[in-house]
Parts: C-alpha cells; sequence; structure tokens
C-alpha cells in the first residue's frame, strides 16, 4: 500500500493489491439458472454491488478467474455466465443469455451467495472482454431479445471487440455509427485497452483491429467516460496464467509481467476506474490514478477521464 500527496490532498491506493474480502467461488448449474455461473462473493456479512461480466469469444468464464477474484476481494460480488463455446454460435443468442441471467438474478442470486451475504441490487455493474465486451454494450444500449428487469449503472469494456459476424448469415446488432459520443447511454463508462490488440500474429490477423476496437467504442461513448490503454499488453494477457500460451497462439502477447496486467486491470478498470467511483461515490483512487498514472503496475498511456 501506497500513500501518495496529490496537491494538498492525500489517497491511499491500494486497489492494485488483493483487497481486504476473503472470496469464496461458487459454481450454479444450468439447470438452477438460464446458463452455468461462475460466482465470486465476498464471505463476510454484509450487502455489496454486483458486476455482471460477458468472457470473450469460445473462451470460459473460469479463465478469467484470478483478474474477478481481484475485483470481488475489494467488495464486489461478480456474477460470469458461461456462453456456448461453439465457434458458430451467433451474438444474439449471448446476449438473449445475459439477459435472462439479469432478469434471473433478483430471484436466484441471493440463495446462490454465502449466508449472510446479500447482493446489492441498486448497485450492478456489467462487463466483458473482447466479444462479450460486445455483448455487455449490446445488452446496455437495449439490444435484446426480452426486457431486462433491471437497470445498470455502469458499463466497463475490457478490450471490447465489435467486429462483424465470422457467420456471414446471422443478423448481429450494429454497434458503431463512427460518429463521436453517439451511444444512447446514460450510464458512466469505462474502457480498458491493449496496445497490441490491434497487431497480427504470424499470419493470423489482428483479434482487435482499428476501427473495431476499443478506441472505437471510446469515441463513441458519452460523459462522464474513462479510456486507459495498456500499452504494452496483448488482447489476452488478462487470462489466467495456465491460459496464456494458447491464446498467445492466436494473439500477440506482451513481454510483461500478466500477473502486473491482471492487477492493473482489476485496480483500474474492476475497482477504482468505476465502480468504487460511479456505484459508490468514492472518487479519490479514480482521480489519483488518472492525476498520476504512474502508480499503477502496468503502464497506462493515455489515460483519459471526462467528467461531463
Amino acid at each position: 500500500m501506497a500513500v501518495l500527496e496529490n496537491k494538498n490532498s492525500l489517497a491511499t491506493i491500494s486497489v492494485f493489491e488483493s483487497g481486504n474480502f476473503g472470496v469464496k467461488t461458487i459454481k450454479v448449474k444450468k439447470s438452477d439458472a438460464p446458463a452455468e455461473l461462475l460466482i465470486l462473493a465476498p464471505e463476510k456479512e454484509g450487502s455489496y454491488p454486483v458486476l455482471l461480466f460477458c468472457h470473450g469469444y469460445c473462451t470460459k468464464n473460469t479463465w478469467y478467474s484470478h483478474l474477478l477474484q481481484h475485483v470481488s476481494s475489494h467488495g464486489y460480488i461478480v456474477v460470469a455466465p458461461q456462453f456456448y463455446q461453439c465457434l458458430l454460435f451467433a451474438l444474439n443468442d449471448e446476449i438473449k443469455t445475459a439477459a435472462k441471467v439479469t432478469n434471473w438474478l433478483p430471484k436466484g442470486l441471493p440463495i446462490s451467495l454465502p449466508q449472510n451475504v446479500k447482493p446489492n441490487l441498486s448497485k450492478l455493474a456489467l462487463m466483458g472482454h473482447s466479444r462479450g465486451g460486445k455483448t455487455a454494450f449490446a445488452l446496455a444500449l437495449g439490444h435484446d431479445h426480452e426486457p431486462t428487469s433491471l437497470k445498470f449503472k455502469a458499463l466497463l469494456g475490457l478490450d471490447p471487440v465489435s467486429k462483424p459476424s465470422p457467420l456471414g448469415c446471422r443478423d448481429e446488432p450494429t454497434l458503431f455509427s463512427y460518429v463521436p459520443r453517439s451511444f444512447k447511454l446514460s450510464i458512466p463508462v469505462g474502457i480498458i485497452g491493449t496496445g497490441l490488440s490491434n497487431q497480427s500474429r504470424c499470419i493470423i490477423p489482428p483479434i482487435a483491429p482499428d476501427g473495431f476496437n476499443h478506441s472505437e467504442f471510446f469515441n463513441e461513448s458519452k460523459p462522464p467516460c474513462c479510456y486507459f490503454l495498456a500499452k504494452d499488453y496483448g488482447h489476452c494477457d488478462v487470462l489466467n496464467e495456465s491460459k496464456l500460451g494458447l491464446a498467445s497462439l492466436v494473439c500477440k502477447s506482451g513481454k510483461g509481467c500478466k500477473e502486473k496486467m491482471r492487477r492493473g486491470v482489476g485496480g483500474v478498470g474492476g475497482v477504482v476506474g468505476f465502480l468504487k467511483a460511479y456505484l459508490g461515490g468514492q472518487c479519490e483512487d479514480l482521480d489519483c490514478i488518472v492525476g498520476i498514472p504512474d502508480i499503477a503496475p502496468v503502464t497506462f498511456d493515455p489515460v483519459i477521464h471526462i467528467k461531463e
């Protein structure tokens, strides 16, 4: 933990380290929910904000468990549905599943949690990685097949990608208009991008090419919005260590420590960058990181925070 002086105020930055809450990992079967769920929740009695997390294309929710555990240890309940891993599974189906899981939360989540741990669904946030980022934005923008009973209060994209469907024959929502600040969203938006995601891996095209990646998501987001670019890391460098070798076959990976990358993203994107500021009204950590980005364990450059 480091205590830094920024102008005349002190900000204590500990969000890049594990939080003070022990975390319990819970798995819910599809027979008990709209999809198989990975839930990470604080073990200590209390009421906690909820983060719905959408995984990337052809990955599993468990591949993000280290990152999500970091987030949960700071006092958040994380719910990560497992979408089908079939290469031909359409994004519309993922959006529909995410909407069903959202509607399941009021009744299903409380009985799935440890005793005396309660979800505060008035503080519900949404986050997605890669194509899961497109799923999250599409759900927040109302591109779902059934109305969601809950309102999201914040939206986070972790290296989100909105490329045309690989199917070529199934309609998908078109998110981009390429007009600045055109997303019809009234909630705060945070974008975490990676500097190597627009680079090819041998003969494999970029996973997140320019015009379809984090930059355009931020370009079309209205204030309040944040943008953090981990310039020395690749698209899949937030995954658990055991999955990085497989991911590096299809996308370029950074040479830096991946554990630092997960802590950097978890601190900025999962806790400081949005949830503490925009769900809890505690802006000190976010303001300090925006003002002194060098305190993060990885290099974020640029760092942008547009408040209004």
